[in-house]
């Protein structure tokens, strides 16, 4: 094999997944040009800076930190010199409206305590759920996680790995199997929907997350999930990566089967031997290859297919510190089921919602002014192909009903002490990331759109065109996108070599 050194590659914006897929490219000496159409890195990691508080847009769970430290040993560096990581304990405080607290951490013997607190004898079966949980992240995370599904035969391969984990099986089903306490059934299948995924449909393999979380830790990067993104883009100039900020791609040219030129709005334009989307799924085959057959076809094949729903989220900087609420916390609501059925398959705005509260300061106080407090408090809800009403209108009313729920849970005289608040909603999601539907992690990640079933990490026609992030193999999340970037690269590093 020749080197790949004196080659070229764009890759189309600069989330998680295309800064590291860049950063890799780069250190195989292939001339790398990231182009982003916002005038921050980042993608759904944006942030905000506003009245003295830093707002994060995105992610705000960092797990597996070594697949990350991994983009910086490539070339002999220490992710260290660019980025500060936290540890955040309890991982989760779970809530519940009747004012149970469940912590959730990797600390063994406080996680038994509170297991044993709601269900004496789900101890025995989280430990049971646990084994299982650490089988499918062995074949679903460790050994399949970075291996890119080409054809159908690589599918078939892994099958008989992931039919005995029982894969057809929901998370929710596989933890009820193990645990009887509606509670902690809660507690230990919420996780998908930090991946976009309905935990009564999502398929059992992402049990892995908690193998994940209790072998790396829950970690919260010094500064803000912005600061890890910032990094990043740090490593990869220092390795002579070129970014272009502000300037949305709007076309991606075609030869024959061959992708040749990147074009943006600003009548930029250039030539390059590779080029790879971390854009939107949809919108980097509908529109950046709108004017080639391949991308009108596959576009047309992905509207038939089922996207994760969309968030709502209020940020909101307070008076005061808030010692006693942690990083992290879901408040449930009073329905589970029935509330992921009205936001998955009904496309209805509840009345009830479940929050996921974000507290950085409570870990990072440089995150607000001395003495205030950054929160943000996320709630899922249907994409807009579901969910049709005016966010101009519905948003301020939503906000101000999540904003009450969390005065009569934690802080009782909020709208008093609120120093600044603003909301970001699906419409955003559509309008600023190109996201369709305005969905929040593309693709359901059910099976029947996992691994090959999913974007490839090649597309099949367009021989070098790639796609990492969220909508191709193995999905949405920190670990996942970064994930994609190691299959995306292996092949494009070999094709271009």
């Amino acid at each position: 094999m020749t080197s790949p050194e004196g080659r070229s590659a764009c890759v189309i914006g600069a989330g998680f997944g295309g800064l590291a897929l860049a950063i890799r490219l780069q250190s195989a000496g292939i001339a790398t040009t990231v182009v982003e159409g916002r005038d921050k890195p980042g993608g759904r990691a944006y942030f905000w800076q506003k009245d003295g508080f830093t707002f994060d847009a995105g992610p705000t769970v960092v797990t597996d930190p070594a697949c990350l430290k991994e983009l910086w040993e490539l070339t002999g560096h220490d992710m260290a010199e660019d980025v500060e990581l936290l540890p955040v304990m309890p991982f989760y405080r779970l809530n519940w409206p009747d004012g149970t607290n469940f912590d959730y951490s990797n600390d063994e013997a406080s996680l038994h305590k509170e297991i044993g607190k709601l269900d004496p004898a789900d101890v025995q079966g989280y430990e049971a759920f646990l084994h299982y949980a650490a089988g499918v992240y062995e074949e679903g995370y460790v050994k399949l996680g970075t291996v890119p599904f080409l054809n159908f035969r690589s599918m078939i391969k892994a099958a008989p790995a992931l039919m005995k984990h029982q894969a057809w099986r929901s998370v929710y089903s596989i933890v009820s199997k193990f645990i009887r306490n509606e509670k902690l059934r809660e507690a230990l299948s919420f996780h998908t929907l930090l991946v976009g995924g309905n935990p009564m449909k999502t398929s059992s393999i992402y049990a892995l997350i908690h193998k994940l979380e209790k072998d790396g830790g829950v970690w919260w990067t010094r500064g803000g999930t912005n600061r890890l993104i910032a990094g990043m883009v740090r490593h990869f100039e220092r390795l002579g990566g070129t970014i272009r900020l502000g300037d949305p791609v709007i076309k991606v040219e075609t030869e024959g089967k061959r992708a040749t030129a990147v074009r943006t709005q600003s009548g930029w334009a250039s030539r390059f031997d590779a080029v790879a989307s971390n854009a939107d799924i949809m919108h980097s085959y509908r529109d950046l290859l709108g004017s080639s057959p391949r991308g009108k076809k596959y576009a047309s094949g992905l509207a038939r297919k089922s996207f994760s729903p969309s968030l709502f989220v209020v940020h909101f900087g307070v008076e005061g510190t808030w010692p006693g609420i942690p990083h992290h916390m879901i408040l449930f609501g009073p329905r589970y089921k029935g509330l992921l059925d009205d936001i998955y398959d009904r496309g209805v705005l509840p009345e009830d919602f479940s929050i996921y509260l974000h507290h950085p300061t409570v870990t990072d106080p440089a995150m607000a002014p001395k003495g205030k407090s950054t929160f943000y408090a996320l709630v899922p809800v249907a994409h807009l192909g579901k969910l049709s009403v005016d966010w101009d209108v519905v948003g301020p009313q939503l906000e101000k009903r999540i904003l009450d729920e969390v005065g009569r849970r934690l802080i009782p005289d909020i709208h008093d002490r609120i120093v600044t608040s603003f909301h970001y909603t699906p419409s955003d999601f559509s309008h600023d990331l190109n996201a369709h539907l305005g969905s929040a992690f593309s693709l359901e990640p059910v099976l029947t759109q996992s691994a090959w079933f999913r974007g490839h990490n090649r597309d099949d026609v367009i021989k070098n065109f790639y796609l990492v992030g969220a909508g191709t193999h193995p999905g949405a999340g920190i670990p996942g996108v970064v994930g994609s970037a190691k299959a995306t690269a292996g092949l494009m590093i070999g094709d271009l070599s």
